[in-house]
C-alpha cells in the first residue's frame, strides 16, 4: 500500500535533484525501498560537495559528514534537514513537515529512533553514523518473525560499541543476519584486544587466538559470557530427542546455559562438556566451525579405489560422497566409475550419492530442470543398484541469495520432488548448499537431509543463519589428501550420528521396501484382532495403535469418541498374543519418522465420527476432523498467540512454522502427514476396507505418492474455497458442544488469555486460514507435479 509521506519524499528528492549529474531518480510509488534510500543518499552526497555520486554510503560520505558535524537545530542547509526528515518518513517515523527546519518533530523522531536502536535518546542530533543508518532499509522495531531476545542483543551491541570507529548501527528487528553476525564478531575483536581500526568482523587468526584465551564455563561472568550467550541466542533453538532447548542473553554462565550448550554441542557433533571452549565458540560464530576438528566423512570428485578407501579409513574417514553423474563431455571422471562402489565397500567405507549438473548459477535452477535432473539422478542411482530409500543430495553450488531461493531454488526442488515421484519415489531428495538454502529447501519442499557447504564461510547464505535441523553432513575444509605417493583433493565433512547413514554394501541390489516390516506388523495385529473375535477388528487395531497417548480423559479422546476408553481385555490379549509394538515407521515418500499413535488416533476419529464434509451426521463428523487436522490447526492457532509479539500476521506465522522440518512447531510436517494418512485410512475403513489392506495399498503401493492430493480432493472437494470454509468453520463455528468445548480447551491449554477464534475479526483470522490452505496447496501441487514459479509472501 502506498504511503503519502513516502510519496512526498520521492517526489521531493526527484524534483530537487533530477538535473544533477550522477543522480538516479527513484520510482514515485509511495513504497519504501532501496531505490528511494539510494536517491536520498546521492542527494546527501551532492549537498556535501561530492561530485561523483554513488548508491553507497562510503568513507568519503562519512568523512564529509564528520567534517560538517552533527545535524541538528543549528544546521543551516535546509536540504540536508529535508533528507533527514524524508528518511525518517521512509522508516515510519514522523520527522516533521518536510520544511527543511530541524524542529521539535524532527528531534523527537530522532530521539525515538535512537531509543529503538538502543542509543542515548536524550541526544536528538543526527551524528554521521546515525545518518548512515537512516539511509538504509534497516528496522529498529521488532518485525514479523523476529525474536525479542535477539532484538535485546542488537540494541545492546549498538549501545555498547557505537563509539568504536569500525562499528556501525545494526538493525534491531529481532532477526539474526549477516550484519548482526559481523557486529558480534567485531565486538569480540574489540574485547580480545584487537585494535578497533583492525576489527573487520572476519574470523581471522587474531580472533581465533583471542577466543582460545577466553573460554567460559558455568560460574563465569562478565563480558565474554555476554558475548557467548549472545552467540547462543543467535543460533536459536536446538532440537533434540529430549525436546527443544533455547537460552537467553545473560552475564552469568548458569546451569541453564550449560544445558543449552551441551545440547548445542551434541547437535553440532562437538565434545559434550557444557563449556564455551574454542570449538564451541567457533561453531557458534562461523559455518566452518573449527575446520580442523575431528571429521569422519568426506567427499571428492576423484575416483576412490580400494587402496584409497583403506587409506581414508586409516585416517578416520568412514563415509565418502561421490557424484552420480557428470556434465558432458565427462572428461573429469567425476562420476562413480565402474567397480568403484565395490572398491569403496571392500575398503571399509560407506558412501553417499551427490547429483550435480552445473548448479553454479541462477540460470541452472528452474522447475523443469529440477524435474529433469531428478529423472536423470533416479536412472543413475537405479543403474548403480541403490536400494529404495537412498538419499540423493541435489547440489546448489553457489551463494544463492534469499530472493533467488524464492524465485528459482525452491521451484527447482519442487521439480526434483515431482520428478522423483514420477518414478515412484524410490529415492529421497536431499539438498547440498548454504545453511539458508538447506533450511528453506527442507522446509518448503521437504528435502529429507541437508549436506551443508559450511566451508564457504563467506556465503551470504551461511553468515547469520543457523545450521538446519536436518543436517547430516557439514563440509568444513578442502585440502589435498596425501597417502604415500598418491595425492588428491578432498573435502572434510562432519557426519551427524543417527542422521543419513549413507550407502553400504547392504544397501545395494537388495529387493523389498523399508516399509515392509511395519506393514507385516499391521498384518499380524489385524490377525490378532480377528482372532480376539469380539468387536470390530478395525477399531481394535486402531485402539491398540493409539493407546496410551490418545486415550483417557486427559487427552479428551473419550469425550470425542463417546467412549469410556480402550478395551483393556483386548490390550492384554494383544500384548500376549500379538506382535511387539512399533511406535514409529519411516515414511516412504519423504523419509520422516511417523508416529503411529497419532496416525491411528486420527483414523479412529474419522472412522468413528466421519468428517464434517459428509452430508450425514455432519455434527459428529466435525469431531472426526477435530481428531486430526482440525485439532492440530486449533493448537497451532494457540501457538500463534504464544508468538503474537513476533508475528502480527497469521499468514507469516504459517509460512514460517506450519508443516516445517527445521523449526519448533505444534503442527509439524510429520503431524500433517499423520493427519492426512489418518483421514484417508479412516475414510477407507468407512467404505468397507481393513486397516491391513488400506495401509498395504497406501504405504506399500503408490497411494502415498498422491496423499495430499487425495486428502485435498476428498475432504475439501479440491477447492481452496472449501478448504478455507472448513478451517474457518472448525475454528469459529458452533458445531456441537463437544467439539467447541475441546477446541476452547485446546486453545486455553496452550495460551492463557488467548482470544478464541470465534472472537477474532476476519481481517486477522483470514490470513491465518490462507496460510494453512496455501501450505496444503503447495503440497498438493508437489504431489501432482504441477508446482510453478510463484511469489511467496514472507
Amino acid at each position: 500500500m502506498a504511503d503519502a509521506k513516502v510519496l512526498e519524499a520521492q517526489k521531493w528528492v526527484n524534483a530537487t535533484y533530477q538535473s544533477v549529474p550522477y543522480y538516479n531518480p527513484c520510482p514515485e510509488n509511495g513504497k519504501t525501498g532501496w531505490a528511494t534510500m539510494y536517491s536520498l543518499t546521492r542527494a546527501l552526497q551532492y549537498e556535501l560537495g561530492i561530485e561523483v555520486l554513488s548508491d553507497a554510503f562510503g568513507p568519503t560520505t562519512m568523512s564529509r559528514l564528520t567534517t560538517l558535524g552533527a545535524i541538528g537545530p543549528d544546521t543551516s542547509n535546509g536540504n540536508i534537514v529535508n533528507i533527514v526528515q524524508y528518511a525518517l518518513f521512509c522508516k515510519g517515523y514522523w520527522g516533521g513537515p518536510g520544511d527543511g527546519v530541524y524542529g521539535t518533530d524532527t528531534a523527537s523522531a530522532i530521539g525515538q529512533l535512537k531509543a529503538d536502536a538502543g542509543l542515548d535518546a536524550s541526544d536528538t542530533d543526527v551524528q554521521p553514523k546515525v545518518f548512515k543508518s537512516l539511509l538504509t532499509m534497516d528496522a529498529y522495531v521488532l518485525l514479523s518473525g523476529g525474536r525479542p531476545e535477539v532484538r535485546e542483543i542488537q540494541r545492546w551491541l549498538n549501545g555498547r560499541y557505537l563509539d568504536k570507529s569500525t562499528f556501525f548501527i545494526v538493525p534491531c528487528d529481532g532477526h539474526y543476519s549477516r550484519d548482526v553476525q559481523q557486529a558480534l564478531m567485531k565486538a569480540i575483536q574489540y574485547e580480545v584486544g584487537i585494535p578497533q581500526d583492525q576489527a573487520n568482523g572476519n574470523f581471522g587468526p587474531g580472533t581465533q587466538q583471542g577466543l582460545r584465551d577466553h573460554p567460559v564455563m558455568q560460574g563465569s561472568s562478565g563480558i565474554f559470557v555476554q558475548l557467548f550467550s549472545a552467540a547462543c541466542v543467535f543460533n536459536g533453538v536446538v532440537l533434540s530427542a529430549t525436546g527443544p532447548y533455547n537460552t537467553t542473553f545473560k552475564n552469568v554462565f548458569d546451569a541453564a546455559l550449560a544445558t543449552y550448550v551441551q545440547e548445542f554441542q551434541r547437535f553440532s557433533v562437538l565434545t559434550v562438556n557444557g563449556r564455551g571452549d574454542y570449538q564451541t565458540w567457533a561453531q557458534l560464530l562461523v559455518s566452518t566451525g573449527d575446520p580442523d576438528r575431528p571429521a569422519h566423512a568426506c567427499d571428492t570428485r576423484f575416483h576412490i579405489s580400494e587402496s584409497r578407501a583403506r587409506a581414508l579409513v586409516a585416517s578416520g574417514y568412514y563415509t565418502v560422497g561421490r557424484y552420480l553423474d557428470e556434465d558432458e563431455p565427462k572428461n573429469l571422471e567425476k562420476e562413480i566409475q565402474p567397480g568403484e562402489l565395490n572398491a569403496i565397500f571392500a575398503g571399509g567405507m560407506r558412501m553417499f550419492p551427490i547429483s550435480q549438473y552445473n548448479g553454479r548459477g541462477l540460470e541452472d535452477f528452474t522447475y523443469s530442470q529440477g524435474f529433469d535432473h531428478a529423472l536423470r539422478a533416479h536412472a543413475r542411482a537405479l543403474g548403480y543398484g541403490f536400494n529404495r530409500g537412498t538419499v540423493i543430495y541435489f547440489a546448489v553450488d553457489y551463494d544463492a541469495t534469499d530472493e533467488e531461493i524464492t524465485s528459482n531454488i525452491v521451484p527447482y526442488f519442487r521439480g526434483v520432488q515431482a520428478g522423483l515421484s514420477r518414478q515412484g519415489k524410490r529415492y529421497l531428495a536431499g539438498v547440498y548448499g548454504s545453511r539458508n538454502v538447506c533450511s528453506r529447501v527442507s522446509d518448503e519442499t521437504y528435502a529429507r537431509y541437508s549436506f551443508v557447504s559450511g566451508m564457504s564461510w563467506g556465503f551470504s547464505g551461511n553468515l547469520g543463519f543457523s545450521m538446519p535441523a536436518n543436517w547430516s553432513f557439514n563440509q568444513i575444509k578442502e585440502f589435498s589428501y596425501t597417502t604415500g605417493s598418491d595425492s588428491f583433493d578432498l573435502d572434510r565433512n562432519v557426519h551427524r550420528p543417527f542422521s543419513d547413514p549413507g550407502v553400504g554394501a547392504e544397501n545395494v541390489g537388495v529387493t523389498g521396501t523399508p516399509i515392509e516390516q511395519f506393514l507385516t506388523y499391521i498384518d499380524q495385529l489385524q490377525a490378532t484382532a480377528v482372532a480376539y473375535a469380539r468387536g470390530d477388528a478395525n477399531r481394535l487395531v486402531l485402539d491398540f495403535l493409539r493407546y496410551p497417548t490418545y486415550d483417557g480423559e486427559r487427552s479428551g479422546w473419550n469425550t470425542l469418541l463417546d467412549t469410556t476408553g480402550v478395551d483393556q481385555e483386548w490390550l492384554s490379549y494383544a500384548q500376549a498374543n500379538g506382535p511387539q509394538r512399533k511406535p514409529v515407521f519411516v515414511d516412504p515418500g519423504y523419509g520422516v519418522e511417523i508416529n503411529v499413535d497419532h496416525l491411528a488416533a486420527t483414523a479412529c476419529g474419522v472412522y468413528a465420527k466421519g468428517s464434517g464434509g459428509l452430508t450425514a451426521n455432519a455434527s459428529a463428523g466435525w469431531r472426526g476432523d477435530f481428531g486430526g487436522w482440525g485439532g492440530d490447526l486449533t493448537t497451532f492457532y494457540a501457538d500463534w498467540w504464544n508468538n503474537e509479539d513476533e508475528y502480527a500476521s497469521g499468514y507469516a506465522f504459517c509460512m514460517d512454522r506450519l508443516a516445517k522440518i527445521n523449526v519448533v512447531s505444534s503442527f509439524s510436517f510429520g503431524d500433517l502427514v499423520e493427519d492426512v494418512d489418518g483421514y484417508l485410512l479412516g475414510m477407507a475403513l468407512r467404505g468397507g476396507s481393513t486397516v491391513k489392506a488400506t495401509l498395504r495399498g497406501h504405504l506399500g503401493g503408490t497411494g502415498y505418492l498422491t496423499r495430499f492430493r487425495q486428502f485435498f480432493t476428498r475432504r475439501y472437494n479440491g477447492s481452496t474455497t472449501d478448504a478455507t470454509t472448513a478451517a474457518r468453520t472448525l475454528l469459529r463455528g458452533t458445531l456441537d458442544l463437544v467439539t467447541d468445548a475441546l477446541g476452547t480447551a485446546a486453545v486455553q491449554k496452550q495460551t492463557a488469555g488467548a482470544l478464541p477464534p470465534s472472537a477474532l475479526p476476519a481481517s486477522k483470522l483470514d490470513p491465518f486460514l490462507k496460510g494453512y490452505v496455501d501450505t496444503l496447496q503447495n503440497l498438493v501441487n508437489q504431489d501432482a507435479g504441477l508446482a510453478r514459479l510463484r511469489n511467496v509472501q514472507r
